[in-house]
């Protein structure tokens, strides 16, 4: 059919243009998706620090709160197109009309946005961890930081890893809206081969097809690594350092 030889054309001809879309795609998400986890890290640990009893200290406490509120309800608040028009251009007219660099302009927009998601990620999953947790690790002389990177952040990471699989397919996809500045992801590069061919339902269905193995591929892989963190489903208790008998065998339901 005409159909099918016009995609293998399409294919054949022009995958470079693919090849390097999809690359600069997996970069902007991947990068992004990981320092935006850092963000949610660290203001989940901010905001969870006990208000101190210092004025002083207690006053920046509650500034800093409000800031990274307003950064939270700003960044989720408003789509990531129009972020990146008024982080892209913003900065060119504070400059005199000097652009960002594209890559670190991509990848910066992707990681503040990602952010913001992930700082209430992280900040659920403090709260879901047991206040018996903060109890103990204070009671053996840790300080909040301390307790929260050797106690606290290992359960919540383990607990929150499915959402930080979802904002990373999400990622992949979202950066699609950077061709509004320029960026020349996935699909900057179809429109590129589609102003190239006219073929514009066979090129689109191509990048279509991409984006869905991108997202496929990486949902299970991420679900394989959830399953290696949750361990086995079979377990020992020991009772009894010396006495085998006191060893309980536990199998979890499937």
């Amino acid at each position: 059919m005409q159909f099918f030889e016009n995609v293998g054309n399409i294919i054949t001809k022009y995958w470079p243009y693919f090849l390097k879309g999809l690359g600069l795609t997996m970069l902007i998400a991947l990068i992004g998706t990981v320092i935006g986890l850092l963000i949610g890290l660290l203001t989940g640990i901010i905001r969870t620090i006990p208000l101190s009893k210092k004025k002083v200290v207690y006053y920046i406490q509650k500034t800093v709160n409000v800031i990274i509120a307003i950064y939270v309800e700003v960044f989720r608040g408003t789509p990531m197109m129009v972020q990146a028009m008024v982080i892209y251009w913003g900065y060119a007219f504070m400059n005199g009309g000097n652009t960002l660099p594209l890559i670190p302009a991509g990848i910066f927009i992707v990681s503040i946005n990602t952010g913001a998601y992930m700082a209430e990620i992280v900040r659920g999953g403090i709260i879901s961890i047991d206040k018996g947790q903060f109890e103990g690790a204070y009671s053996v002389g840790m300080t909040h930081w301390q307790a929260m990177i050797h106690v606290i952040i290992p359960q919540v990471l383990r607990n929150i890893l499915p959402s930080i699989s979802n904002e990373f397919v999400i990622n992949i996809k979202d950066t699609s809206v950077l061709n509004v500045i320029g960026v020349m992801e996935l699909y900057y590069m179809a429109s590129k081969v589609q102003s190239m061919t006219w073929k514009i339902f066979e090129t689109y269905l191509i990048i279509c097809v991409m984006y869905f193995i991108m997202t496929y591929s990486i949902t299970r892989l991420l679900r394989l690594c959830e399953k290696k963190l949750a361990g086995k489903n079979s377990y020992t208790i020991c009772g009894s350092q010396s006495d085998p008998s006191a060893e309980i065998h536990v199998k979890e339901a499937e």
